[in-house]
């Protein structure tokens, strides 16, 4: 099948086929199934839509935007409703962008929208959230890509500053560095063009230990216990090569004394994950670091006794702060 010079992109990259289409069935294809009724009445009389929908063929998801099937509405799907609902200058925003971006590991509802303060909306269809902001450049919207959704780096921010705690937006921040999802210098050159965003401080620390190699809650809130506890500064996520030559990431490693902390959280309820985590940590052993282990909830329960088993095990390496 050949393809005309120019032809439109799929969000993917591949040409989508317009010779073989006509502009309804392109446009269907491009928007996931998902139109609006402006965008309906283009192609199509009153009519013809009624009936589309009156015979099964549409599903109305909203009082102004229809799906073409008659099956489950997609997470994709619910996006490019809520997007056609609220108007050209809307913009899938927060953890609904992040998540459209490649952000994984958390809940897809609500959908976040952004506004301009100054636009006009209609309604809207359920679990949507709707946000203003006074800042809204092309440089925070994704240039290609639909429907229309902000940078990473803009929705990361946004994510972290419209999350219910402050546990729930570090998180979020370490798993967009985790994820490689946004890079520090993108993100603080957002923080920097918002003037009243909420968790300024809380978003760069955490960015800025999530950059330098903390990539989980947990690791996070063992920096923290560090720095509380005046111990020296360790290295995150160092890489060291095993005994068969495979590339080995270190948690948390005091260099110096050679003393390594391994912060465990729900993956080693899997055996076999379990048993690669005890082979690293014999081999550790076998060249002579030191190793402590900690549960991810004794770093957040029992801070002390963490402190306290760190700071004697530096100690006996040699450490004299």
């Amino acid at each position: 099948m050949s393809l005309r010079s120019g032809s439109p992109m799929a969000a993917w990259g591949r040409p989508l086929p317009r010779d073989d289409a006509d502009e309804l069935r392109w446009l269907l294809f491009h928007q996931e199934e998902v139109l609006s009724l402006d965008q309906a009445r283009q192609h199509l009389t009153p009519k013809a839509i009624r009936h589309r929908v009156a015979s099964g063929r549409w599903r109305q998801v909203h009082r102004a935007v229809f799906v073409a099937h008659s099956g489950p509405v997609s997470a994709g799907q619910r996006r490019w409703a809520a997007v056609l609902a609220a108007g050209p200058e809307a913009a899938l925003a927060g953890l609904t962008a992040a998540q459209a971006g490649g952000l994984r590991g958390f809940p897809d509802r609500p959908i976040h929208l952004l506004l301009p303060a100054s636009s006009r909306r209609g309604s809207l269809p359920p679990g949507v959230r709707v946000h203003r902001t006074v800042t809204l450049t092309d440089r925070d919207v994704v240039a290609t890509g639909q429907p229309r959704r902000t940078t990473p780096a803009r929705s990361i921010v946004d994510a972290a500053q419209w999350a219910p705690g402050d546990g729930e937006a570090r998180a979020i921040i370490a798993a967009g560095f985790q994820q490689r999802v946004v890079r520090a210098d993108d993100l603080h050159q957002v923080v920097d063009r918002l003037p009243r965003v909420r968790r300024r401080r809380l978003i760069l620390a955490t960015a800025t230990d999530a950059a330098g190699g903390s990539h989980s809650l947990p690791e996070l809130d063992f920096l923290g216990l560090v720095r509380r506890g005046r111990l020296p500064e360790p290295a995150r996520q160092k890489v060291r090569t095993d005994s068969t030559g495979r590339r080995r990431y270190l948690d948390v490693y005091f260099e110096k004394w050679r003393v390594h902390v391994e912060i465990d959280g729900g993956q080693h309820l899997d055996p076999r994950a379990w048993w690669a985590d005890m082979r690293r940590q014999n081999a550790l052993w076998v060249d002579g670091d030191r190793l402590l282990r900690f549960p991810s909830w004794v770093v957040r329960a029992h801070p002390d006794e963490v402190l306290t088993q760190l700071r004697d095990a530096l100690r006996a390496a040699g450490w004299r702060g």
